[in-house]
């Protein structure tokens, strides 16, 4: 049985202000974020290195793209609907066109929000932040994946955006797991399809798995952490070892993990059974973040249906 750990906004914030202590140039820039991102223990032991500027997203940018090209190591926390959203402008000529190296975090990401509906909800941040130049995108699965992603950014030399959400997370790599930006994590081998999930839906593809194991079908999991720079020597060897490819996402079925692994395999004259699994194209249901994966097949036995559709052994 996978462990529960934390949430990962939890962990970035212990990560995080772990460092911070080490180092004076690290700082965080929050919107009025400093409870939902875990961070009022970071406050109030180096209330010198974190900087309110209330509900201002692209003040926020702003302020901490100047602080970044002083040579601080900046983290800008904010609520990925708004962070990505109202601030896009900033992002794009503030943090990435001008090459300030700011860690831009979204936090409550995807669905995390739930019930507060699709107001709240970041199902455009893949796609947006994917075409602007000179930025690049991880969303990790796990307090793993967390962990790591905090430490590589710490001197990360280019913008970088991380989303992170609400819910304690199982842990899915084993103790001696390697993590590298833009290398993807094979979590379980099989020659049957292959799941590739990006974030906090890729526990649900690993037990996903665990379940067709019961029935003979074996089933590769790859955590594709890092959607820019993409892994794609990982998604072309899945494809030529396996049969079918079912993408996994916490975010619109355009423009995010699934159109980016189909534009590979098309590019290389790859054709085989490919499923996109993520929000299609409609305001969501009502309800908690499970509630809502649940809808949309993002579930264990939504996931392990989708794939036997795919091998037609429905």
């Amino acid at each position: 049985m996978m462990e529960l750990g934390q949430a990962n906004q939890n962990v970035f914030a212990d990560t995080l202000l772990k460092f911070a202590k080490r180092d004076r140039n690290v700082l965080v820039v929050t919107s009025d974020s400093r409870g939902s991102g875990k961070l009022v223990q970071f406050g109030e032991a180096l209330p010198q290195q974190i900087i309110e500027v209330g509900i201002a997203e692209q003040n926020l940018v702003g302020v901490s793209a100047g602080l970044a090209s002083t040579g601080k190591k900046v983290f800008a926390v904010s609520p990925a609907c708004f962070l990505t959203t109202r601030s896009l402008e900033q992002i794009k000529n503030d943090i990435a066109y001008s090459d300030n190296p700011v860690k831009v975090i979204g936090i409550s990401a995807g669905v995390s929000y739930g019930a507060l509906g699709s107001t709240h909800h970041s199902l455009h941040d893949y796609a947006t932040l994917r075409t602007i130049n000179n930025i690049d995108i991880v969303a990790p699965a796990d307090n793993f994946e967390t962990r790591e992603a905090v430490k590589a950014f710490l001197d990360y030399p280019t913008p970088i955006y991380m989303r992170l959400g609400k819910k304690p997370m199982v842990d899915l790599h084993a103790p001696d797991t390697r993590f590298k930006i833009g290398k993807a994590i094979t979590i379980r081998e099989g020659n049957d399809l292959t799941f590739i999930s990006i974030g906090e839906p890729t526990s649900r593809a690993l037990a996903a798995a665990e379940q067709l194991a019961t029935e003979g079908v074996s089933s590769r999991v790859i955590s594709m952490h890092t959607l820019k720079p993409f892994d794609e020597e990982t998604v072309l060897q899945a494809a030529t070892e396996t049969k079918g490819i079912i993408t996994v996402e916490e975010h619109s079925i355009f423009g995010g993990l699934g159109e980016r692994v189909s534009s590979i395999l098309t590019k290389n004259n790859i054709c085989l059974p490919l499923k996109i699994v993520g929000i299609p194209d409609e305001y969501t249901v009502t309800g908690s973040q499970f509630e809502i994966f649940d809808h949309y097949g993002i579930s264990n036995d939504g996931l392990a249906q989708t794939a036997r559709d795919l091998l037609g052994r429905s």
